[in-house]
């Protein structure tokens, strides 16, 4: 189908501009043909890897940059969304569900949730001096059930 292919987008670590990430994945999706369905589940996924790495990775310094890069091999898509953070976030905690949705719990923290639940694999690395990144893939030919 296709050979390997990288793309790359660097934004600056300012809300909004996740917006553009959104933009660069969907052409990417569109080329590989992904339904609709699985490009939306791939903005999602995206758009709060962005986010988490400008509020959390680069605590909104605009002068930081947040990567996107985008490898097209064969029937699989990887995004890897990396900061450069100086310190680890280390692993994200995974939400309770039911303490939120009681309001034991606070509201935010579902960026994750969203993540795992949009692709069909995330890693989450942490390189301490050297940034943090999350790596996620979509198989081209696997169609995904609702939230799992």
């Amino acid at each position: 189908m296709i050979a390997k292919n990288k793309m790359e987008l660097r934004i600056p670590s300012v809300l909004g501009y996740e917006k553009l990430a959104m933009d660069f994945v969907t052409s990417a999706a569109r080329l590989l043909k992904l339904p609709e369905q699985r490009i939306e589940d791939l903005r999602t996924a995206v758009s709060e890897a962005c986010i988490n790495a400008i509020e959390h990775g680069h605590r909104f310094d605009a002068s930081v940059r947040v990567g996107i890069m985008l490898t097209l091999e064969d029937m699989t898509l990887e995004i890897d969304v990396t900061d450069e953070a100086e310190e680890s976030i280390g692993q994200p905690p995974v939400p309770d569900i039911d303490a939120k949705i009681a309001g034991r719990d606070s509201p935010r923290g579902w960026g994750v949730f969203l993540i795992k639940n949009s692709v069909d694999d995330v890693h989450f690395e942490s390189n301490p001096g050297k940034g943090n990144s999350v790596k996620m893939i979509f198989h081209v030919d696997k169609q995904r059930s609702p939230m799992r």
